[in-house]
């Protein structure tokens, strides 16, 4: 930690009572189970830039992943999306609403699109207030 402070680099631990904006383990889907059953007895939403699987998990927090296929281009590529989307994840964590597993499908053109928008459309799909029934 020390030697990335004389790097100029920034802690993502909030110490002063701040919210936390990391995306810790607990938060994503692991398993190949846990992927499937969210295919298998979730809903799904689309709109230009992803598609997603919702399924509710009965748990105190929302758990994500994401599935990017080798159709979406080169390694440079799917990891660009998948920085994109992790970092979309990260920030906006807290605004989702708790108690869903959450499979996001991104299309080609989410390595291309500008930040903001593609944040955007993201958040807009999410599930948003209440949590997800039991």
């Amino acid at each position: 930690m020390q030697d990335a402070a004389k790097k100029g680099a920034t802690a993502s631990r909030a110490s002063d009572g701040a919210t936390r904006l990391d995306f810790p383990r607990a938060s994503r889907l692991l398993r190949r189970a846990e992927y499937d059953a969210v295919y298998r007895e979730g809903r799904r939403r689309s709109s230009r830039e992803f598609t997603l699987f919702l399924r509710p998990n009965g748990l105190d927090s929302s758990r994500f992943g994401w599935s990017i296929k080798k159709a979406l281009g080169n390694a440079v590529r799917r990891n660009r999306i998948r920085r994109r989307l992790r970092e979309i994840l990260r920030l906006h964590r807290q605004e989702i609403a708790p108690g869903w597993d959450i499979v996001i499908h991104p299309r080609s053109s989410a390595a291309t699109t500008q930040f903001a928008a593609l944040q955007a459309e993201l958040l807009k799909l999410m599930p948003a207030g209440a949590k997800a029934p039991q």
